[in-house]
C-alpha cells in the first residue's frame, strides 16, 4: 500500500476522509513512521470541527485531526536507537524546542514553540501512517494493548492534574465533571489512595463513574453553586483537593466552595475565557489554585499505572469505528453518546 488516508478538517463543519498528499511519509533522522492503530476522539477535535478554533489556535489551512493515538513502528530514522520496526508505541502528541527556559526547566508543555498534533497548523495522527519524534514514542509492554496506549494521552492529563494539586494518600478528592477527563482524574486519584466524589449533570455519566469505582456521586440539578456545594459537603465532607474538569462557571464556583480551608483546587476544564468566581472566599480560606496545560514528563507514569493494573482505561471505551466511518464517529462524540469513541486507522 502506497497511499495514506486520513481525516482532514477543511474548514468549519467541513471534514473529509481522503488520501493525504505524498503517500506514506518517510521519517526524518530523529523520527519513526508508524502504522497507526486506534485514535481516540477528544473534545478538542470536535471543537475544531464545529468552531474552527480554540482560543488563539485557528484552523486556517486543511489539518489532519487526532492526537490520542498508538501505532506500530514501520520505519526508523537513522538516529533512532531505542525503537525498531515492529515495536508498538504510544504517541505523546507534542514535541518542544528543547532549548527555551520552559524546556530546560522541565516544563516543556509551556514551550512557546511546541508542536502539538491537531493543534493548528500542525497535522494530527488520525491517518493510516504518521511520522513522529521517536523521543516522544513510548514502547508498550507486551501485555499493554494499543487501545491502552492511545488512552495514555487523556490519562497523562490526569496524572499532571493530580501532581499539580499535590495529591496525597488518604485525601478526599472532589472531581467536577464525569466526562472522559473527569473519569481519568477519578481513576488516578483513586490509584493514589484518595476517596473520590464526582459530580455531573448527567445521571448516565454518573452511573459509568460508579461502575468504574467512584466512592460517591452527586447529580447536579441546580445552578446555585453555593447550594450545590453545601449539599456535596453534606454527602462526603469538604474536599482536600478539587479537580474541576468542565470549565463551566457554576461548576467552578461549586468546586471552590466545596474545597476545605487550606485545600487545593486544580482547573482542568476550559470554558469561557473569563468567569466570575468567589475570590474573597478563596483568599480568606487560603485555597491554592493551580492551572494545568496538557502535561510534561507524565507519559511514563501513565504507562506505569496502566501496566501495573492500577488503572483500567479500557473501561472508558464505549464505541469504535473503522477509519472509513470516521464521520459517524465524530457525530457520536458530538452527541455525547457513550464516553470514549475510538477510530481504528488499520481497519
Amino acid at each position: 500500500m502506497s497511499t495514506n488516508v486520513g481525516v482532514v478538517l477543511k474548514n468549519i463543519l467541513d471534514m473529509k476522509i481522503e488520501e493525504l498528499p505524498g503517500g506514506i511519509p518517510q521519517p526524518e533522522p530523529d523520527q519513526v513512521c508508524l502504522a497507526m492503530g486506534p485514535v481516540g476522539i477528544c473534545g478538542s477535535d470536535v471543537h475544531y470541527w464545529q468552531n474552527g478554533r480554540i482560543g488563539d489556535f485557528i484552523v486556517k489551512d486543511p489539518m489532519v485531526l487526532g492526537h490520542e493515538s498508538a501505532g506500530t513502528v514501520c520505519a526508523v530514522g537513522s538516529e533512532v536507537k531505542h525503537l525498531e520496526v515492529g515495536d508498538r508505541v504510544a504517541v505523546e502528541p507534542g514535541y518542544p524546542c528543547y532549548t527555551c527556559p520552559a524546556c530546560l526547566g522541565g516544563r516543556y508543555n509551556l514551550c512557546p514553540e511546541m508542536k502539538f498534533c491537531a493543534t493548528p497548523p500542525v497535522d494530527g495522527s488520525l491517518c493510516q501512517y504518521y511520522c513522529h519524534k521517536a523521543a516522544f514514542c513510548f514502547k508498550l509492554p507486551e501485555h499493554v494493548s494499543l487501545d491502552e496506549g492511545a488512552l495514555l494521552e487523556p490519562l497523562s492529563v490526569a496524572v499532571h492534574a493530580c501532581q499539580r494539586g499535590k495529591l496525597a494518600f488518604g485525601q478526599k478528592v472532589l472531581v467536577c465533571g464525569a466526562g472522559p477527563i473527569g473519569l481519568v482524574n477519578m481513576m488516578v486519584a483513586k490509584a493514589g489512595g484518595a476517596t473520590v466524589t464526582i459530580t455531573d449533570i448527567s445521571e448516565s455519566r454518573l452511573a459509568k463513574a460508579r461502575e468504574i469505582g467512584a466512592d460517591a456521586t452527586f447529580h447536579v440539578t441546580s445552578r446555585d453553586c453555593r447550594e450545590t456545594a453545601d449539599n456535596i459537603v453534606k454527602l462526603s465532607g469538604f474536599s482536600d483537593l478539587t479537580i474541576e474538569c468542565t470549565g463551566v462557571e457554576s461548576s467552578i464556583g461549586v468546586g471552590l466552595w466545596a474545597t476545605k480551608p487550606g485545600g487545593s483546587y486544580v482547573q482542568v476544564g476550559y470554558g469561557k475565557a473569563e468567569v466570575t468566581f468567589p475570590i474573597v472566599a478563596v483568599g480568606i480560606r487560603e485555597i491554592d489554585i493551580y492551572g494545568i496545560f496538557r502535561y510534561a514528563n507524565c507519559y511514563p507514569k501513565a504507562l506505569a499505572l496502566v501496566a501495573s493494573g492500577a488503572v483500567n482505561v479500557k473501561s472508558l471505551i464505549t464505541h469504535r469505528f473503522p477509519l472509513k466511518e470516521a464521520l459517524k464517529a465524530f457525530e457520536t462524540t458530538k452527541a455525547g453518546t457513550g464516553v470514549k469513541v475510538i477510530i481504528d486507522c488499520d481497519k
